[in-house]
């Protein structure tokens, strides 16, 4: 129980009554005659460290860190493991915020810098007591200053740094903290306060662009982008805002951000443009750059594009985490019939695989974790690629660029003199690309390639439309693999239900429930960020192409009318796959629903339940 005015509230081995804003001084001499004791003993008391490892931390302890934080530091424990012991040494109780009703009227009148400097957020207030979180339970005399700075009684509660840290950034915006500095050091007729409304020459605005706190607060974006996952950052002006999004796991997510950083939107986009080294003082046309990063050890390329737009420009970064990809045709989630036949698929000798999909649907995925699989020393294999999103080892990859000639179509007349025995062309975007991939298939190499088509019969017929003629479409393709993503449902918070037949959609195999007849639904938790849902997987729709599917693409048939002698032999649609997955457990109707379009065999288009 958090005490209130008036309650017992025990530190240590002294009792105190709450009163007046003298209890964060009291509990902190408490604390301290604990610090000052042998925290070792509590930590071995409660079986936590050995012997062994207490010796470790004291080697980082002599280096001027605490025993508990450098216990914490070398991986021993949990940061809420030592607060939860040491708060029950002393007194403090530990509260899990992420699990906790907090009151967030309370940041009103709160000091920011309290927040900032000394990582301390209010939770509760109760009977003229306010309830304040800290990650320190061995400092507390920030809080006897907070309480007469606010006349008000201040009761300690232990949380982690990163649950504190999850709510400053969620309920005061990433880089909230820097933007407060950056407003203490300027006044409102400073300099960086008009840089939106002002004509400069790109002198000055590199020299506004690199300023400390903008150089940070950009940073602080990209950072917190990287630590949860996001694909995307989309940073777009508005009339009297800048508005900053992360999509994560396929998802546009708006990001809380301090109201005040509009007024430093023009050194952020400056800033973001001189590290992709592009020109900052051309504002009218798009612009294209790439920016390297390195943070934890890991490697980060970004992709930025520029577009001039009503209010100013809009910035999209694209974040490729190559510590983070792992390139396994076994963890893109193809059932493993589908798994069995595409194997042998790309183990022919020649011929062209096609992968179609929209942008961000994991295409690229698919066809790098392909090239790993039939990668070997016996094999050389040659990509083409705007842009190489991701450098793999054994291969031979080349950059296009337009601008000066070397196009898909070029690059890849050179690359049949190099001798190989595969080759990968990013996009097929044109009747000079589709050509060359088709003469080099019928020279006895495998291609690999993406095409943008909804479904893997529309390969077929978009090829035709580029102008190649149907008999050598048909001739060599030898199979297109359409693809989506869809977001997994968390494991932790999923909720069971029975559905009925009339909250499904039509072509839902409702006959293939099991006996439970149990689907899922998303909620949202602490482990996937409130969303109810965590990760990616692929949704897949391969089509080989048979003998039949040979002779009525030749006789330029639709689409349609390819689908639909495909699923006579058997081929399952994305819409189907995905109906697997809900089975499984795997993802949720909605989701499926959202990134695929119902059909049947009959060509007419199956709506949803609440279409």
């Amino acid at each position: 129980m958090i005490a209130g005015v008036g309650d017992t509230f025990r530190t240590g081995d002294l009792c105190f009554i709450c009163g007046t804003g003298i209890l964060a001084r009291f509990a902190g001499l408490a604390v301290q005659r604990t610090s000052a004791m042998d925290l070792a003993k509590i930590f071995l008391d409660a079986g936590l460290l050995d012997e062994q490892q207490i010796e470790l931390a004291r080697q980082a302890e002599d280096q001027g860190k605490r025993l508990d934080e450098a216990a914490v530091q070398l991986g021993f424990i949990t940061e809420e493991q030592s607060l939860r012991t040491i708060g029950d040494a002393v007194g403090l109780p530990f509260v899990d915020l992420a699990e906790s009703e907090i009151d967030l009227s309370l940041l009103e009148k709160f000091p920011p810098s309290a927040i900032y400097r000394e990582c301390l957020f209010p939770f509760h207030q109760k009977n003229g007591t306010l309830v304040v979180a800290t990650p320190d339970p061995f400092n507390l005399y920030p809080l006897d200053e907070l309480s007469a700075t606010l006349g008000i009684t201040i009761v300690p509660v232990l949380a982690t740094r990163m649950e504190i840290a999850k709510l400053t950034k969620a309920h005061l915006g990433v880089g909230s903290e820097t933007v407060e500095h950056m407003i203490a050091q300027s006044s409102d007729d400073a300099e960086i306060q008009v840089l939106d409304e002002v004509e400069t020459d790109g002198a000055e605005l590199s020299q506004l662009a690199e300023e400390p706190s903008v150089v940070r607060l950009v940073n602080e974006i990209l950072l917190e982008a990287i630590e949860i996952g996001a694909s995307d950052i989309h940073i777009e002006s508005e009339r009297h805002d800048l508005r900053v999004r992360y999509r994560l796991d396929g998802v546009l997510q708006p990001q809380p951000i301090p109201p005040e950083i509009h007024r430093f939107r023009a050194a952020i986009i400056s800033r973001l443009k001189i590290m992709a080294r592009l020109n900052i003082a051309e504002r009218r046309l798009p612009q294209d750059g790439r920016i390297e990063l390195k943070t934890g050890g890991r490697e980060v390329d970004v992709r930025v594009s520029v577009i001039p737009m009503i209010h100013g420009e809009g910035i999209v970064l694209r974040l490729l985490d190559k510590g983070r990809m792992t390139f396994s045709l076994t963890n893109l989630g193809m059932d493993d019939d589908l798994l069995v036949t595409f194997r042998e698929i790309i183990s022919m000798p020649h011929g062209i695989v096609l992968v179609t999909g929209p942008t961000g649907s994991g295409k690229t995925t698919t066809l790098y974790s392909a090239l790993q699989e039939i990668r070997s020393d016996e094999t050389k294999i040659i990509t083409t690629e705007d842009p190489v999103e991701y450098k793999l080892p054994g291969m031979s990859q080349i950059q296009v660029h337009p601008k000066i000639g070397l196009t898909f179509a070029n690059s890849l007349r050179s690359i049949l003199r190099h001798d190989p025995d595969v080759v990968l062309i990013g996009e097929i975007r044109d009747l000079e690309t589709a050509e060359n991939a088709i003469q080099a298939s019928l020279t006895g190499h495998l291609v690999f390639s993406t095409l943008h088509t909804n479904d893997s019969a529309g390969a077929y017929t978009r090829l035709t439309d580029m102008g190649v003629e149907p008999f050598l479409v048909s001739s060599t393709v030898e199979a297109v693999m359409a693809q989506r993503l869809v977001r997994t449902v968390c494991t932790h918070c999923r909720r069971s239900y029975h559905p009925s037949p009339e909250d499904l959609p039509n072509d839902f195999p409702i006959e293939q429930l099991d006996d439970d007849g149990v689907l899922y639904h998303a909620t949202g938790c602490r482990e996937c960020r409130q969303v109810g849902y965590k990760g990616r997987i692929g949704l897949f729709e391969l089509m080989v192409t048979t003998n039949r599917i040979r002779k009525i693409s030749q006789e330029r048939a639709s689409s349609w009318e390819i689908k639909q002698a495909a699923i006579e032999q058997g081929m399952h649609t994305l819409r189907q796959n995905g109906w697997g997955k809900v089975l499984s457990g795997k993802t949720t109707v909605e989701e499926v629903i959202r990134v695929t379009k119902g059909d049947d065999v009959s060509g007419h288009i199956v709506l949803g339940a609440n279409d």
